[in-house]
Parts: structure tokens; C-alpha cells; sequence
């Protein structure tokens, strides 16, 4: 089943519902409180939950041989004029737009409280195609309207092991990969896909370090998986009293019951 909703935690609801409605177009649901917003971001929601000021006690670095969580990405059209505006508002790049492997445009940014966002523009063209059917199903959602969440991205250790683990557990498969013949680290991305959302899946031939999940600080919190609550993973309890699931390779989700 797809992702659901994304949690992200920040210090101050009402900057960061401006942010998100301004930069990504993401419709507020019902109303904003100042502990909690929703936004609608079309195949997923983005859900914004306050957490107290101190950004530095996050343990998350942007060096992707960090396992788990590497960041959030939107689909979109007019990408540059969408950079230009965010670069005009001061918001800080990671990476400025560049066209990028598999013939799309993409740039990386930061939100208020530092949670890494991606935009894309332009259909994949794998390395490998994995599931064809997979692909034409993606490439049916056409060019969005206004940006549509499409993937969370996360470093892992094992490839085959994600792959057997998300698809028996939450229906997700791969579709196909990306290489990244340049990158010095041996650097592989794959697309497990389930509805309309994808899990980023980053692999390198190198060392990896390992983060534990912090439910508790600015940033990414946790995905939400519709499905059943997983076995034999470690568990731990969001503020809101959720219980939140990590995998081996530190990241975090919550699951939510199927219709």
C-alpha cells in the first residue's frame, strides 16, 4: 500500500504552513492549529507537527552515507521558475537545478526547520526497467498540475532485503534503477512504487553510518504505510502517543489500517 502521509516536525506551525502553501502549493485540510497542520500534497498528505526550538540537537546530516531518511520529493512542473522564486524568498539549496541521470530536471532545498526537499521535472528514463507496466503506470500520472508528493528517499544496506521486506509487507516493488556511473561511492538508486508514492531507495559501495530516528526534533518525523503493524522491528512512540516502527537501516514509519 502507498505512503499515506508524511510527518514533518517544526517549531513554528504557522511559518512553515506558509512555506509549504506558498513554495509547493500544498492546500491547508481544515484548519491549522498551532500545534498541528495537514496539507493536502495530492498523492499523500504532508502533516506538520509542532516540536520545541533546537534544530541543533538533530543527529541528521546531509551526507547520504547516513542510513535512513534522505529526503522528501515533489513532483513538478516549471521547476526553475519555482527555484528562482524560493532563491528570491532566501531559502537555502542544497543542490541548484541541474539536469540530472534518467533525462530529469531536479533541485534540492531546505524547508524552516531543515527538512531536505527535492523537485523533479520530467519522467524517468531508467538504467534498468524493472516493471514495465509499473513504469507506464507512473509515467499515466502525466505532468502535475501543482507539485505532487512522489517519493521519500532513504540510504539502506541491503537492496534485496528492503526490496523482500516492503513488498510482503506493504505491497511496494521495484520498478527500476537509476545509476550513477560518475559518483566515486559506487552510488545506485532504486524505485519501489506502491499506488501513486515510491520509496527512494540509495545504495553505495561504501561504508555507511547509522542514525537512530528522533521523533522529537525539527525535521523529518516519520512516513505513515497503510497496512498491517509490522513484526520484529523496533519499536518507539512518537509525542502523540503514535507507535513508530524502524527498520534496519534506521528508517521510521507508522502504519494506518487498509479500507
Amino acid at each position: 500500500m502507498p505512503i499515506k502521509n508524511v510527518v514533518v516536525n517544526c517549531t513554528d506551525v504557522q511559518r512553515s504552513v506558509e512555506y509549504y502553501t506558498k513554495f509547493l502549493e500544498l492546500p491547508l485540510i481544515g484548519e491549522a492549529t498551532p500545534e498541528r497542520a495537514l496539507l493536502d500534497a495530492v498523492s499523500a498528505t504532508i502533516e506538520l507537527r509542532s516540536v520545541a526550538a533546537g534544530r541543533d540537537q538533530s543527529t541528521w546530516v546531509t551526507d547520504d552515507l547516513q542510513k535512513g531518511f534522505r529526503h522528501i520529493g515533489f513532483k513538478v512542473d516549471r521547476l526553475d521558475e519555482r527555484a528562482d522564486a524560493l532563491k528570491a524568498a532566501g531559502v537555502e539549496f542544497k543542490l541548484d537545478p541541474l539536469d540530472a541521470e534518467g533525462k530529469v530536471r531536479i533541485c534540492f532545498f531546505f524547508d524552516p526547520d531543515g527538512a531536505l526537499l527535492e523537485m523533479i521535472q520530467g519522467d524517468l528514463q531508467y538504467a534498468a526497467v524493472l516493471d514495465a507496466d509499473g513504469v507506464a503506470r507512473e509515467r499515466a500520472l502525466g505532468v502535475p498540475e501543482r507539485p505532487r508528493f512522489d517519493h521519500v528517499a532513504v540510504t539502506i544496506e541491503d537492496r534485496d532485503a528492503t526490496h523482500e521486506y516492503y513488498r510482503d509487507n506493504f505491497g511496494f516493488s521495484f520498478i527500476g534503477t537509476i545509476e550513477q556511473p560518475h559518483d566515486p561511492r559506487g552510488f545506485s538508486i532504486g524505485y519501489l512504487k506502491s499506488g501513486d508514492t515510491v520509496i527512494e531507495v540509495f545504495t553505495y559501495q561504501r561504508d555507511k553510518s547509522f542514525r537512530q530516528p528522533q521523533l522529537d526534533v525539527a525535521g523529518f518525523a516519520y512516513a505513515e504505510l497503510a497496512g498491517d503493524p509490522p513484526r520484529n522491528l523496533t519499536e518507539t512512540t512518537a509525542p502523540d502517543g503514535t507507535t513508530v516502527y524502524v527498520d534496519p537501516d534506521g528508517f521510521a514509519f507508522s502504519v494506518s489500517p487498509t479500507l
